[in-house]
């Protein structure tokens, strides 16, 4: 008996197409099954990977990140169900390839939303302490490579803080503001991009945080 032909990679991921056509307003229990998908750290690793150096085969990913084959199909399965990758078929040379690219989408959520003592609370809170950790490992990683970028890199970058009285009102306005413009930003980033191909860029990560904080003891 011949061996089977091998599936077109447009038809081997369609177990794991998103099952949701409204990405980024999950709720309840199907917005657990997000965090719990996109805030593994291999899995965000692969995230960043496809969205800072481009669509990438699975073998390429492998050789990347040091992982086996097998484990970065299923990461990237995953992700893809949750709608934080695609397939890219069209850039591979032949049916063995499987190709991935990032695919951008909104993901927000409040741990209060869930009830106190309850596994979807704790989901979500380690979701959100897991995230900060993330953030807390990129900045320490500048502030250890920082001083050996290029000037205009390190004149471009900034760190910005301010411990203010304000209303709640106040608060919740600057997050509206800082939000919109984050996002803003960000697709007029993607569609420049787009524009001109070839113009000289490199990753650039945005955190911002706004919380009722007193003074911070030694």
């Amino acid at each position: 008996m011949g061996d089977m032909p091998r599936r077109p990679a447009s038809e081997r991921h369609t177990t794991t197409s998103p099952a949701s056509d409204e990405l980024g307003s999950e709720t309840g229990n199907a917005l657990l099954d997000v965090l719990t998908a996109f805030h593994h750290p291999t899995r965000r690793w692969l995230c960043e990977l496809l969205a800072v150096e481009g669509p990438a085969p699975v073998g390429l990913l492998a050789r990347r990140t040091g992982l086996a084959v097998g484990s970065v199909s299923h990461h990237l399965g995953t992700l893809h169900r949750y709608g934080f990758v695609e397939p890219a078929p069209e850039l591979a040379r032949d049916t063995r390839e499987s190709w991935w690219r990032s695919r951008p989408r909104q993901l927000s959520w409040d741990a209060t939303d869930y009830d106190q003592g309850t596994v979807a609370r704790r989901i979500a809170s380690t979701a959100e302490a897991e995230n900060f950790r993330h953030h807390v490992r990129a900045v320490q990683r500048w502030l250890a490579e920082g001083e050996s970028a290029p000037a205009e890199v390190r004149h471009a970058s900034v760190a910005t803080d301010t411990l203010v009285a304000a209303t709640v009102d106040q608060m919740g306005e600057l997050s509206r503001r800082l939000t919109e413009l984050v996002v803003e930003w960000s697709e007029e980033c993607r569609a420049d991009a787009r524009t001109r191909p070839d113009a000289a860029r490199l990753p650039v990560r945005v955190s911002a945080r706004v919380f009722p904080s007193g003074p911070v003891k030694p």
